[in-house]
């Protein structure tokens, strides 16, 4: 785990933006690929794609944040 140690909280916050809120309009995928799994849905392998791939950002985010705390 010391790769993500290396990767600069800038960067990781910045993949949060671009990636992970991508497109901006009309909304973002994350908010889409979100509600159709709350809905139930989220059946198409492209739409679990797409959660995961504009997840990654964040759950790279949440692991740095935890490691910075310990």
């Amino acid at each position: 785990m010391q790769f993500i140690d290396n990767i600069p909280m800038v960067v990781v916050i910045f993949l949060c933006v671009l990636i992970g809120f991508a497109p901006f309009v009309p909304e973002p995928h994350i908010v889409e690929k979100l509600r159709m799994l709350s809905q139930g849905s989220l059946k198409k392998p492209l739409d679990i794609f797409d959660l995961f791939y504009h997840s990654i950002p964040f759950i790279l985010l949440i692991i740095k944040l935890i490691r910075m705390k310990n």
